[in-house]
């Protein structure tokens, strides 16, 4: 896997800044969470009242404002050549350096993690600048994924792929949920991640909610579960899902499946360069839809992915923008049947001009656990 570089992040501060002059704006303000990350290369150790700001004009060098106690960690991460360090002491207005970044009378797409503290302080200093959302202002700023970011995309789901792999190989009936997810958690950490963010573990009723998290239900022969995990390789994420029943299952359990199963693959074929997004939710609920269950698939079909596990794109109706070449999103129908049991799968794709190319490439059968 190739390393990321100052020229990674030099490329994306480019990029960024060109993505707000294209779209008219005067710059970005990039506060402490996934976007400064990505640009920066960069996350103070806590997030506190104390400011943190990363500024990428259009017109000029990224600066950064940063509390001097924190300056020598923000001057050694690999974007720091690239971006010019302002520090400011406590006891001193923060605002007053900040400002100084940003053009009176300019117009910014601002990060949504940026406290509204911070933000109301800037407004009091710079009345006549013009702040917006970057989710609404740009929200495909980080959808695309270059080849470095796919690669770790890859590895992440290879990693959630040996994960489940190995999970067939425990207990499931007599268990806790919450004993099924904590071996899905060390699994992920042992095959690599860093991070694990989630360990869905929905048994037998409670397969009915989508987000249902893990509890103390004690997983029962004949339950199916749902299984959907994943967290953080190299910076990136993971996200799948898979269904496994104990036992054998009813021939409605296995109907289900398999028109989830097709659902799931009907929509994977549908991914093309140039195709709306909503087109594969619309492909995955016609599936769906047509074998009677359409009332029980009560989500999109899929969300983006890349340093964050949930960003744009957004797989769902409405959703008309085209599909590009290196976008990143997961496909994951499901049907819920209320009370009963449910049943999802999910895979990470990756766009490019000869179609999808899934990122996770574990078993999609029913697989049968003890």
């Amino acid at each position: 896997m190739q390393q990321l570089t100052a020229r990674h992040f030099a490329d994306r501060l480019e990029r960024g800044a060109a993505e707000a002059r294209a779209a008219g704006y005067d710059g970005l303000v990039i506060a402490p969470g996934p976007d400064l990350s990505y640009f920066a290369d960069y996350l103070p150790v806590a997030t506190t009242e104390r400011i943190t700001l990363l500024v990428v004009p259009t017109d000029g060098d990224p600066a950064m404002l940063v509390p001097a106690l924190e300056r020598e960690s923000a001057a050694g991460t690999r974007a720091s050549a690239a971006i010019r360090l302002v520090d400011w002491r406590d006891g001193e207005d923060e605002y007053v350096p900040a400002a100084a970044l940003l053009k009176p009378d300019g117009r910014y797409a601002l990060s949504d993690a940026l406290w509204s503290m911070h933000l109301l302080g800037l407004q009091q200093r710079l009345p006549g600048a013009r702040f917006e959302a970057i989710s609404h202002a740009l929200p495909m700023l980080r959808a695309v994924k270059t080849p470095d970011e796919i690669d770790r995309l890859a590895a992440a789901g290879a990693a959630a792929d040996a994960t489940f792999e190995d999970i067939l190989g425990v207990r499931f009936a007599g268990r806790r949920e919450r004993e099924v997810a904590a071996d899905l958690a060390r699994l992920l950490r042992e095959h690599g991640h860093a991070q694990v963010d989630f360990t869905i573990v929905a048994s037998g009723p409670n397969a009915a909610d989508p987000h249902h998290d893990a509890a103390d239900r004690v997983i029962e022969e004949g339950d199916m579960v749902v299984l959907d995990f994943g967290g953080l390789l190299e910076g990136y994420g993971s996200d799948t899902t898979r269904t496994v029943h104990v036992g054998e299952p009813t021939d409605e359990e296995h109907e289900v499946y398999e028109t989830v199963k097709r659902a799931q693959q009907a929509a994977f074929e549908a991914v093309a360069v140039g195709v709306p997004c909503q087109e594969i939710d619309r492909t995955a609920r016609a599936v769906i839809r047509d074998a009677g269950y359409g009332d029980y698939f009560i989500h999109r079909v899929g969300h983006g992915i890349g340093v964050t596990t949930h960003e744009p794109p957004y797989l769902v109706e409405g959703e008309e923008r085209p599909i590009e070449a290196g976008m990143t999103f997961s496909i994951e129908p499901g049907v819920y049947l209320p009370g009963r049991f449910g049943v999802r799968i999910e895979d990470i794709v990756v766009a490019d001009h000869d179609g999808g190319h899934r990122l996770n490439n574990s078993s999609r059968e029913l697989h049968l656990v003890a």
